[in-house]
């Protein structure tokens, strides 16, 4: 008994934000963002957007393509940073949406590697439910909402948007190997720093601009790269095999110049790895599982393929899944 991806799916939403929007909105410029980040464009949500509904989006858009009914589902996963609420869950809410009851559904933060975390969980629980068969699995973001608009360091990286999977049980396992891990000494590299327990919102935690993300950027550079090219060595260790036998590479869509510098220390030429980077900008939890559903809906993924999915974020923990 195994698990496979049955399907992938995502949805963005429909307003475009580009650098040359941000020239108005900030000191800065479309050449200075292309050139150190990668980015173009990013998808930004509609003020009456949450992420719950980018989540639905994606759900069902890869629910189609499974060729399946939401009844079908036995469990929701949700990773995301930028859930609608504390609680409850935007699982729960996604559930509505999706008109059933009854099914488990839960979140959980992992930051931008939480779509490599959420694939592990969804397939252990599928495994240890004898009467399971499928779980869905949705990245979720929206994290124009906790951006600071006049940081022209971090507003230019981000945009909204939701990928998800179908896992199905099946008697072949299609997961290779994996590996997770994390730092939490280096939390405060990378963090919305109030909204939770520690800073409950507050006039002065508003006034102070403590609710929008907060980043130590070349910081965050240097341990992202190694990081990813210590997991996805470790997993193709794992599994037996050697950079040149991987088919796609799938990093996180964070910075090209991070997916650039894991490519060369993998050794993988610039045509085994996939970057939507420029269309959508840092996306978190929702990047790998958007350009999965891209590369699908492109007849890009073959039977047999071996594919390495990798990511680094907030935490900070990173991922590594083939």
């Amino acid at each position: 008994m195994g698990v496979r991806i049955r399907s992938v799916g995502h949805y963005v939403p429909e307003k475009v934000l580009t650098n040359f929007d941000l020239e108005k909105i900030v000191d800065t410029t479309d050449e200075w963002i292309r050139t150190r980040t990668g980015i173009r464009e990013r998808r930004i949500a509609a003020p009456e957007q949450a992420t719950s509904d980018l989540a639905e989006g994606a759900a069902r858009n890869a629910l189609e393509r499974a060729g399946l009914a939401p009844e079908d589902l036995d469990l929701i996963l949700v990773a995301t940073a930028t859930p609608d609420h504390l609680f409850p869950a935007t699982a729960c809410l996604v559930q509505a949406k999706l008109g059933i009851r009854g099914r488990a559904c839960y979140d959980m933060e992992a930051a931008c590697p939480g779509f490599v975390y959420g694939l592990l969980q969804a397939r252990g629980l599928l495994e240890v439910m004898p009467d399971w068969r499928y779980a869905l699995v949705i990245g979720a973001e929206t994290i124009s909402r906790i951006i600071d608009w006049s940081d022209r360091n971090t507003c230019v990286l981000f945009g909204d948007g939701a990928g998800a999977a179908v896992l199905e049980k099946t008697d072949g396992d299609a997961f290779l190997s994996a590996v997770l891990g994390g730092d939490g000494f280096l939390g405060d590299l990378l963090i919305q720093e109030a909204g939770g327990s520690r800073l409950p919102a507050s006039e002065e935690t508003v006034r102070r601009k403590q609710h929008v993300v907060k980043m130590v950027g070349r910081e965050v550079f240097k341990h992202a790269v190694v990081a990813m090219q210590k997991a996805s060595l470790q997993a193709l260790e794992k599994a037996g095999l050697t950079p040149d036998e991987i088919t796609w590479v799938v990093p996180h869509q964070a910075n090209l110049r991070i997916i650039e510098a894991t490519r060369e220390r993998l050794g993988v030429p610039p045509e085994k790895v996939y970057v939507n980077l420029d269309r959508y900008g840092n996306t978190s939890a929702a990047s790998i599982p958007i350009a999965l559903s891209e590369m699908d809906a492109r007849g890009l993924l073959k039977p047999g393929d071996r594919v390495l999915m990798v990511a680094f974020g907030a935490g900070f923990t990173w991922g590594a899944c083939l």
